[in-house]
């Protein structure tokens, strides 16, 4: 089995020309995006670009929302996508919606539910119980704007209730850890990769990117650094030297929350 996405790029669906250098982002996966990056005017030139896509190359698909004039379309059209392997909703609010969408989708298409608003948040924890739910992805910009949220960049403290939400709600529904949002600011690396890391601290699995060269970064952020991996060792060492006694490492008592740590961070992906 193919371990969860930490990285998934969106590139627009009306703009096939960048679909193959999407693809060799070394991104773990592209998402055609048939939603926010697409004009009006546009959607369904590209809903036949992403279906004509995803008909030959593997790949992700944001849907439009379920009260979008676009959906019941985007719904239909993904039948012919034969290479599709999964699908994004926006907007998704309630358990009883995203069933809803999922019983309408190609059998076996796993969805990945875009938590996007307070009410999204709210019922985070009955939509992750959905069967054919994936994963849980945090759509950030949106849901500080859906609350009246200005949030304080890199850190954001001000959602940190929310994220927290998304992933006890994906742990306790043993879920994969749950995708963070996009960072808007194309020339901030630094900033990309103080949020990411602050993503990876609080239980997100990976987070949405919306130009290729976020990719690296991002990937960096959730591997364990140097001095974690030293760390790690350390305590595995005093825990085996220890025979099971209380032991203390770096002037912390070691018990075996730790020593399950340690052993997490070194089975940590480092590609």
């Amino acid at each position: 089995m193919e371990p969860p996405a930490r990285t998934l790029l969106f590139v627009p669906g009306d703009r096939p020309e960048r679909f193959t250098k999407a693809d060799a982002s070394g991104s773990d996966g592209v998402i055609v995006d048939l939603e926010d990056a697409v004009a009006p005017a546009a959607k369904e030139r590209a809903r036949r670009a992403a279906v004509e896509w995803l008909g030959a190359h593997p790949g992700l698909v944001r849907i439009n929302a379920v009260d979008s004039p676009w959906h019941v379309e985007d719904l239909a059209a993904l039948a012919g996508a034969r290479r599709l392997r999964g699908v994004m909703l926006p907007k998704s609010s309630t358990a009883d919606q995203v069933a809803g969408v999922l019983g309408r989708l190609p059998m076996d298409i796993p969805l990945l539910a875009l938590v996007e608003s307070a009410q999204g948040v709210r019922e985070a924890a009955s939509i992750a119980e959905v069967p054919g739910v994936a994963r849980l992805v945090f759509g950030s910009v949106d849901f500080a704007l859906d609350a009246d949220i200005v949030p304080s960049e890199p850190d954001e403290s001000e959602l940190l209730w929310a994220r927290s939400t998304l992933v006890v709600a994906s742990r306790a529904a043993g879920l994969p850890a749950p995708l963070d949002g996009v960072h808007t600011r194309l020339d901030d690396e630094a900033g990309l990769v103080a949020s990411s890391r602050r993503s990876r601290r609080l239980g997100f699995g990976g987070r949405l990117c919306v130009h290729p060269r976020q990719i690296d970064a991002v990937h960096r952020a959730w591997q364990p650094t140097d001095e974690e991996r030293a760390w790690a060792r350390r305590v595995l060492q005093a825990a085996e030297a220890s025979d099971g006694a209380a032991v203390r490492v770096d002037g912390q008592m070691i018990d075996r929350p730790c020593v399950e740590r340690a052993r997490a961070l070194l089975d940590r992906r480092t590609d």
